[in-house]
């Protein structure tokens, strides 16, 4: 086989989707959860999700990710531009966490863009672990992890 033969069969089948079938996302989770959980033992994984509601119900602040084998990991925290500064990004990360520690979790791990807010994990009690460069382009994702009590 040549080189050229070689290299067609290896992408043979890939495709590119921008918008795949729901289903087939869910495939692929599924198979690395499975290999997750036969290679560490934990099979614990929860969903945390904590929102904030004004008085019409509408969500002013939100915190969503998950809890897996002793640690919660937050994948979006989002508080309404107009209440930053207010206290309710604190008090979300405090629930999130006292939830955590309840479920068994003894770290939080969670990145954030150098444009969103990374001076407000430190106060927090947050340790930077993590740097990755131009990610995007021009400026970088920092990674953070906090021991809990």
């Amino acid at each position: 086989m040549s080189q050229q033969d070689e290299s067609r069969d290896e992408t043979q089948g890939l495709t590119v989707e921008d918008a795949p079938n729901e289903a087939d996302v869910h495939f692929v989770e599924e198979r690395i959860d499975a290999y997750n959980i036969a290679a560490t033992g934990y099979d614990d994984y929860r969903p945390l999700t904590l929102f904030v509601r004004d008085d019409q119900g509408a969500i002013i602040a939100g915190l969503t990710g998950f809890t897996w084998g002793g640690t919660l990991k937050v994948e979006f925290f989002w508080v309404h531009e107009d209440l930053r500064g207010q206290g309710y990004g604190s008090r979300l990360m405090d629930a999130a966490e006292r939830e955590a520690v309840a479920r068994g979790c003894r770290q939080s791990v969670l990145d954030t863009h150098s444009f969103q807010a990374p001076d407000f994990y430190p106060k927090l009690g947050y340790v930077r672990c993590g740097l990755a460069e131009d990610w995007p382009l021009g400026h970088q994702q920092i990674y953070f992890q906090k021991r809990l009590q």
